[in-house]
């Protein structure tokens, strides 16, 4: 960043796409530079070595992991000093754009990620499935995709029929097909829900000898936005950076999730659509215990007087 200690606390929310791009230029000043690659996606580059995170980042999803409206890497810079490049879109593009292929070719002919004592890709959906397609530029890198795409070409995942616009689009070119594309890293980490079929079904097409499939049921599609307000996915980040991050580590960081109300919420609404109402009053109390709240309160009483009326047993009433 620029030598001003402020440099930081720019804000770029509210700002469209070429106003956001000239912002960040200047904020990244000599560290670095903003590179438009085509009419949708462009480069953000700040250097500060040795450890180099790739992030893979849409521009409406900025707003959702800062005030500021700054990419999430930038929060890597600021307290750990590393590099960071930021594949920015303008919309959910895949990156499928021949102008990123080529800006990723120039890196890799310029031995650019050669400088780095490692390199780190990191992306979610869309995104997701771009770090995998292009961390073959830098072989021995590790990545980190949350809820990735393996491919959307009709061929091999018609079943997801989520994204139909993106059909036309071609994913059997270069930097095509996401899992194959892990081969060369050292290691991968695909993180997904598995109560999202679709989202599980493309991370099966992941299993590779040097990819952690990791389970995170109850946090949703929106992934990476869920594991930042835990306070967990820079930790994640940290984790694979020190190579200390493996199934046993995330098991422990996704403890975190019994203090994140969103996901509470969503096991308290899995009982109650499965009307298991002895586990609705146990999970109900469990959380009123540290965290008292109506919806909880109402589910909880709701199941005792469902549970009355059928004879049912339930567990002691620990809470009115």
């Amino acid at each position: 960043m620029q030598d001003s200690p402020n440099a930081f606390d720019t804000a770029l929310t509210g700002l469209e796409w070429s106003p956001w791009l000239e912002a960040a230029e200047d904020m990244v000043g000599e560290d670095g530079y903003v590179e438009r690659l085509g009419q949708r996606h462009a480069a953000i580059f700040l250097e500060q070595k040795p450890t180099l995170l790739v992030s893979f980042e849409s521009r409406q999803s900025l707003a959702g992991l800062s005030r500021s409206g700054h990419p999430m890497g930038w929060s890597m810079v600021r307290a750990l000093g590393w590099s960071h490049l930021c594949l920015l879109s303008d919309g959910e593009t895949w990156f499928r754009d021949r102008t990123v292929y080529g800006y990723f070719d120039r890196l890799v002919d310029d031995g650019f990620f050669d400088e780095f004592e490692q390199v780190i890709f990191y992306g979610e959906g869309a995104c997701g499935y771009a770090a995998a397609a292009f961390s073959v530029a830098a072989p021995g890198a590790k990545v980190v995709a949350l809820r990735p795409q393996a491919t959307l070409d009709p061929r091999i995942s018609e079943w997801d029929d989520r994204y139909a616009e993106m059909r036309r689009v071609a994913f059997d070119d270069r930097y095509g097909y996401a899992p194959d594309m892990l081969d060369a890293a050292e290691q991968a980490f695909v993180i997904y829900d598995p109560e999202i079929a679709l989202d599980a079904m493309h991370a099966a097409l992941f299993t590779r000898a040097n990819v952690t499939q990791f389970r995170v049921r109850f946090l949703g599609s929106k992934l990476e936005q869920a594991l930042w307000e835990m306070d967990v996915l820079l930790r994640i980040l940290a984790q694979a950076s020190s190579g200390k991050l493996n199934r046993l580590s995330l098991a422990g960081l996704f403890r975190a999730r019994r203090g994140y109300l969103p996901y509470l919420k969503r096991v308290l609404a899995r009982l109650e659509r499965e009307n298991r109402l002895y586990l609705v009053a146990l999970w109900s109390q469990a959380v009123m215990r540290e965290m008292p709240g109506p919806r909880f309160r109402r589910a909880m009483r709701n199941a005792f007087a469902a549970a009355e009326t059928k004879g049912l047993p339930m567990p002691p009433r620990e809470i009115e």
